[in-house]
């Protein structure tokens, strides 16, 4: 199934293989859909969702078995991209991989979780350039 792509961002987002990333970390049958959307709305989401009432650079959420959603700030992403020595679109990239993960049940809870989070995102950061 292809990723529906819905913006509600000024910004564009970089060109980035989301069908691909998605289809070979969660699967075909997968139904995704990727909104981008500006720091308010964002905050919005992670002080309902989360209780933090900062913005945040990406949430996912997941709705069933074989659907979720994730929520990507680029105005947030392109601010940290320089921060993590890297640029916009490959730091866009490692936030949709990063996303992609949780929706497939990783998480960084804890130090051997997030060690084992960060094997992944390396693995698939390698594998989809």
């Amino acid at each position: 199934m292809p990723v529906a792509i819905r913006s509600l961002a000024r910004q564009k987002p970089p060109r980035i293989a989301w069908e691909t990333a998605k289809n070979k970390i969660l699967g075909t049958r997968y139904e995704l859909s990727l909104v981008f959307t500006d720091s308010k709305y964002m905050k919005t989401l992670n002080r309902t969702y989360r209780k933090k009432s900062a913005t945040t650079n990406v949430l996912a959420f997941p709705l069933g078995k074989n659907e979720g959603e994730i929520f990507m700030d680029l105005t947030v992403a392109r601010r940290e991209a320089p921060e993590r020595q890297l640029s916009y679109q490959q730091y866009v990239r490692y936030l949709y991989i990063h996303a992609l993960l949780h929706l497939k049940g990783f998480d960084h809870d804890t130090k051997r979780a997030g060690a084992r989070m960060d094997n992944e995102e390396k693995k698939w950061l390698n594998a989809l350039r």
